[in-house]
């Protein structure tokens, strides 16, 4: 099996530290590891083609019109696409294309006036993850980092959601719940989203961790065809 890592962008989310954490995961499931720092071999449509996985953690940053399309081709393939926090909801925000393609986009992490983005809040599991293979036999489970607001569709299968109270010093009126956690099946290929992931201790969260891993394994293309 071919992994391709994709890592980059903005440098605050460690991508390079934050990726590095799962390589040892992937080479004991018997990856081989190809590591890029820019998107230019999402357009090599070789490559592409003999890639089973793409593990992407790139926040903000650029790509272009033949890099989108050769992505988004290889997923419809049966390439399989996985990634966290703003290194995939937060990544290529002008390509409509990329957005479409992950089913979310990131726009706030509220927190109090003049205060830290790091709230303590709730990772809920869905009734559908309690059977599902990355999620099987997890609870739900409680974090202190930036909560994702993100923008969806109903392509989305939501394994997890996260909901944002409304305080009175808040314009929205009444609490807001999003999906924290999601699948999504394009064309043949599986992408796999997880919005917690912004620092190294939250990926190394138990929970967290175990539902990037797993979704690495589910999203492959092997995993695909069944």
């Amino acid at each position: 099996m071919r992994v391709q890592v994709v890592r980059g962008g903005w440098e605050g989310h460690r991508p390079i530290d934050a990726t590095d954490l799962f390589l040892p995961f992937l080479e004991r499931s018997g990856y081989q590891i190809q590591i890029n720092d820019t998107p230019g071999v999402y357009a090599d449509p070789v490559a592409m083609a003999r890639t089973d996985l793409i593990v992407q953690c790139v926040s903000m940053g650029e790509i272009t019109g033949e890099q989108v399309a050769g992505l988004r081709a290889a997923v419809a393939a049966g390439t399989g696409l996985t990634g966290w926090h703003g290194g995939i909801v937060d990544s290529y925000r002008a390509s409509t294309d990329y957005l479409q393609l992950v089913g979310g986009q990131f726009v706030t992490h509220p927190g109090p006036p003049g205060g830290t983005p790091f709230v303590p809040h709730t990772i809920d599991l869905t009734p559908a993850a309690r059977t599902h293979p990355i999620t099987a036999g997890l609870d739900d489970f409680a974090l202190e980092t930036e909560q994702y607001w993100v923008l969806h569709d109903e392509l989305n299968d939501v394994l997890a959601t996260t909901t944002h109270p409304a305080p009175s010093w808040q314009p929205w009126h009444r609490p807001v719940t999003c999906p924290a956690i999601w699948t999504r099946r394009w064309g043949t290929g599986r992408v796999v989203v997880s919005t917690p992931g912004h620092s190294l201790d939250v990926l190394e969260h138990p929970s967290v961790r175990t539902i990037i891993e797993r979704g690495m394994v589910w999203a492959t293309r092997t995993a695909s065809a069944s």
